[in-house]
């Protein structure tokens, strides 16, 4: 009986050395470490991320667009040359007998002109297609900003999902502790006869029940940093850098304040406003096809043939022509199957349409706002109580341990005591990540983000 007491004392202390050397080992990586600040994690993002580079790349388009737009009112200039040669053969035997052979005559063709078209007047569909493409542009841009936003705001919450993750890491190295000296006292105890062995074996089973949570824990951090890297467009692989340890709450938000502003700054709004302008300009682009279009046209043709003789007397050997006109043109829309009145239709339902979804993205804005301000109030207060309650179940489970150490306590109290603080713990660190998740989305709301 004593070699068995001595064999499983001598294994725990083995088990108690391996965890020692294993949270020696980490706090010595950690150390060595770079800490990714949460600046350094957006300034990656706002260079690498594939959505943002994706919407920059498509409001260059827009932008070179614009950039050609005011091309539209200057006129348009062509100019075709060309040049033939010719040899003829021409055998010729007349009633009269005569016969006629001009075998061997070569010439020489040249050709050219230019032709100038320049409308003066189309409806002012020219002007209404450059603001057009002045909106798309801003509308680009607009798009940049929104998804900007989106990835700042996915970022934060992913980074401090790391951060809440390591939280959670640090309270059960702290359970941990608090299982091994239970596991001590109950190997104690049940070797000078004063408890049961199964007072033991569930210290046991307890402490690796944490252990196993330990690993799972390491496990989600890697995890995490892995999506965070994905963010980033950095290789998940590449998670050989640590946090910082809190999460800071900013506790001084003013619902009017936000609600002020947010018309103002939230960038889904503006790009939806932004569509809105657009529409109105394409209802001025079709009304536009309703007038005639008035152009100016000009050519110049020059034609020059030579041959080295002449097929006949009347067939020159050297001919050159050179004309120059100009004019105007109308092209007057009388009848073409109503189609223009069909694309105005057209263009007054989109441009419902899309103040209906203005009017829609409002409303959602504005109930988005109202729901992320009360989940903002009410996990303050959470993170508050839980404080104070997380530092009751400390001195509680520290108590229910002296308690268990001195006798006056079964093992089931300390149990209890340990499972309120662990408990504790996740509710507390939830908290203060939903209540960071909750200001971030008034952030996003509000359009502060990148301020």
């Amino acid at each position: 009986m004593n070699k068995m007491k001595l064999s499983m004392m001598i294994n725990i202390k083995k088990q108690y050395l391996c965890l020692l050397l294993i949270l020696i080992s980490a706090t010595s990586l950690k150390a060595q470490q770079q800490i990714l600040t949460l600046e350094q994690a957006i300034d990656v993002t706002l260079k690498n991320n594939f959505d943002i580079r994706l919407a920059r790349n498509t409001a260059e388009l827009s932008a070179n667009d614009y950039a050609y737009s005011n091309f539209a009112f200057v006129p348009r200039l062509n100019a075709t040359a060309g040049t033939t040669w010719n040899s003829t053969a021409t055998k010729q035997e007349f009633v009269n007998g005569t016969k006629r052979d001009t075998s061997g005559i070569k010439g020489n063709n040249i050709s050219g002109n230019v032709t100038l078209s320049w409308t003066l007047f189309d409806g002012l569909k020219m002007f209404a297609t450059r603001n057009k493409l002045q909106s798309i542009r801003d509308l680009g841009e607009l798009a940049i900003k929104n998804q900007v936003q989106n990835s700042i705001a996915t970022i934060i919450n992913g980074y401090y999902n790391i951060v809440q993750q390591k939280q959670q890491l640090k309270a059960l190295a702290e359970q941990m502790s608090i299982s091994e000296e239970r596991v001590k006292l109950s190997d104690a105890k049940f070797s000078t006869g004063l408890a049961p062995k199964t007072d033991l074996l569930q210290s046991k089973v307890d402490l690796n029940a944490q252990k196993a949570m330990y690993l799972r824990q390491q496990t989600l951090i890697e995890e995490s940093k892995g999506l965070l890297n994905q963010l980033m467009a950095v290789p998940a692989g590449a998670i050989g850098y640590d946090v910082i340890d809190s999460i800071p709450l900013n506790s001084g938000l003013s619902f009017s304040l936000l609600q002020q502003n947010i018309a103002n700054n939230n960038t889904a709004i503006k790009v939806q406003q932004q569509n809105v302008n657009i529409s109105a300009l394409a209802i001025k682009e079709h009304r536009a096809d309703y007038f005639p279009v008035i152009s100016f046209n000009s050519g110049y043709n020059y034609n020059r043939n030579t041959s080295n003789a002449a097929s006949n007397a009347f067939s020159p050997k050297f001919n050159r022509n050179a004309v120059f006109n100009y004019g105007l043109t109308a092209a007057i829309p009388i009848f073409n199957g109503f189609n223009v009145k069909r694309q105005v239709q057209n263009a007054k339902i989109d441009f419902d349409f899309q103040n209906i979804t203005l009017d829609n993205i409002k409303s959602q804005v504005d109930l988005s706002l109202n729901n992320a301000f009360k989940d903002y109030e009410y996990y303050k207060k959470q993170v508050a109580l839980e404080e104070e309650t997380n530092d009751l179940a400390h001195e509680n489970a520290m108590v229910a341990l002296e308690r268990f150490k001195q006798g006056v306590s079964t093992i089931l109290e300390v149990k209890i005591a340990q499972q309120s603080l662990e408990d504790s713990f996740y509710r507390l660190i939830q908290a203060r990540y939903n209540a960071k998740l909750a200001e971030t989305q008034l952030g996003l709301l509000n359009g502060s983000l990148l301020q």
